[in-house]
């Protein structure tokens, strides 16, 4: 059973709404703060956010059972993870031990009353538990709240957006067919392994281990030998491969007559049986490629190649950058506005950034009034521009290559290059997600990656509202000052 807090206080527990911080503190910690408790007290978005917590992470409970954690933490907990860019071990230790945190969680008391205490395992499967859609819902209004609410955009008013993309590498080594070939392989040993832990009487994988070890070890040499020049390089190489792949045809032949050997009593038998499977497949296709690239000399087309047996939905992009000059994972397209938060965001699938264009109008249509829209020149086309220019007051857009007559007149001028100049701001936009941890996502499977990046953009919306309401704190607190002293004159 969860709900949304704990409405009924307990003996010495602090309330969420007397939650307040120091304007002078420099913890990195209170724009996060900040901003989520000023979200809690407004009612309007305080119910939003609650409706769209309870439509997932709720969908299809019973209400009854033994209590889980409330949404409220579930939601506290996973900005703060991806404002900091926290391991869950951080974060575990942050939940139990920092008193504003608790505070704004609703969980601190005071008096040494008996505190509550959150278990590793608990926070992990919650936070993990977030679905991508949910965080997007949940970002739409957060959004929505720091616009009106802390940087009180009026309504109607014209939008200045900001579009570009970047990597969000995953958490992967550097691929080479030969190196995936002994990935493939060692998750099919280790798989065995975890089998004849419960059959041992299972035969011919005594000497499991030592299959193993001497397929690294010739992985290695053949590693070593393609990155290292020297005499007859070229004949080592082949020789190294050879004896790689011959070695490595052999176990994948052993494995094809064991198959049937391998007993599935259970449920965990089958999985395990599928995952044996699944990585056989890989090793099969991965010796295919270390033949045809090594032994006959044929370039690999793209399409058919992997770059990680565990993150398969990992690309290879290159963005012409000279470091790095490739990067291993998603394209991540960014929206910002005049003030900095961060209105739109998609993952790219395998496409070029003109490519993506067509699909973030339809996302931003009739959702802005937008006054200028500006992007690099990789999202150039004549499409591109036409169709932006229908939805946007002026769009700048450097062209690719040589310009007319008509088209230099245009880059010329100075709002051209005013709003040009301008566009930088959503570089250091990207500076700081990176910096915050949306640079390599550390989670494992396309789902949660896609969380991880939403989490991430949710986060950093939080903390640009948090440095607002600080500012505005400021202020406020300046003029106050003013007036005493001038009253005292």
């Amino acid at each position: 059973m969860r709900q949304r807090f704990e409405v009924q206080l307990l003996i010495g527990q602090l309330p969420i709404e007397e939650f307040s911080l120091n304007p002078k503190s420099k913890s990195n910690l209170d724009d996060l703060f900040r901003s989520i408790h000023k979200l809690y007290c407004n009612p309007d978005y305080n119910s939003q956010l609650f409706g769209v917590l309870e439509k997932y992470i709720k969908k299809d409970k019973k209400n009854t059972g033994r209590k889980g954690m409330d949404l409220w933490v579930i939601f506290v907990l996973a900005q703060l993870r991806l404002c900091k860019d926290l391991t869950y071990e951080d974060l575990h230790n942050l939940a139990n031990n920092h008193r504003d945190l608790r505070h704004l969680m609703g969980v601190e008391r005071e008096h040494r009353f008996e505190r509550v205490e959150f278990s590793y395992q608990n926070i992990y499967d919650n936070v993990s538990s977030l679905s991508d859609q949910m965080v997007k819902e949940i970002n739409e209004i957060v959004v929505k709240f720091g616009n009106t609410e802390v940087f009180k955009k009026k309504e109607g008013a014209a939008s200045a957006l900001k579009t570009d993309s970047y990597v969000v590498e995953t958490n992967v080594h550097f691929p080479t067919d030969y190196n995936l070939l002994y990935d493939s392989i060692r998750k099919c040993c280790d798989t065995v392994k975890k089998i004849l832990v419960n059959y041992p009487e299972v035969k011919g994988y005594r000497k499991i281990k030592d299959w193993q070890k001497s397929l690294k070890n010739m992985m290695r040499s053949v590693g070593m030998i393609s990155a290292k020049g020297g005499p007859n390089k070229e004949q080592r190489l082949q020789k190294a491969a050879q004896d790689y792949l011959a070695k490595a045809k052999l176990f994948e032949g052993k494995m094809k007559q064991s198959f049937l050997d391998f007993p599935a009593k259970d449920i965990r038998d089958g999985v395990l049986i599928e995952e044996l499977k699944k990585y056989f497949t890989l090793m099969v296709k991965h010796i295919d490629l270390v033949n045809r690239r090594i032994i006959l000399k044929e370039v690999i087309p793209h399409n058919e190649k992997l770059f990680s047996i565990f993150e398969q939905y990992t690309e290879w992009i290159t963005k012409g950058k000279q470091r790095p000059s490739v990067e291993l994972g998603k394209k991540l397209l960014i929206t910002s506005n005049e003030f900095n938060l961060i209105v739109d965001f998609d993952i790219m699938e395998s496409q070029a950034d003109s490519q993506a264009v067509g699909d973030l109008a339809k996302r931003i249509q009739n959702q802005y009034h937008i006054g200028s829209w500006s992007f690099d020149k990789g999202f150039y086309s004549i499409e591109n521009k036409t169709l932006l220019n229908e939805m946007a007051e002026k769009v700048i857009m450097p062209k690719k290559g040589k310009c007319n007559k008509e088209e230099k007149e245009e880059e010329h001028t100075k709002v051209f290059k005013k709003l040009r100049n301008k566009h930088s701001a959503v570089e250091s936009n990207i500076n700081e997600l990176e910096s915050r941890g949306l640079n390599r996502c550390p989670d494992r499977s396309y789902g949660h990656f896609k969380t991880y990046v939403s989490l991430g953009i949710c986060a950093y919306n939080l903390k640009k509202i948090g440095r607002e309401l600080l500012r505005q704190q400021l202020a406020l607190e300046k003029k106050k000052l003013e007036k005493k002293l001038k009253r005292a004159a």
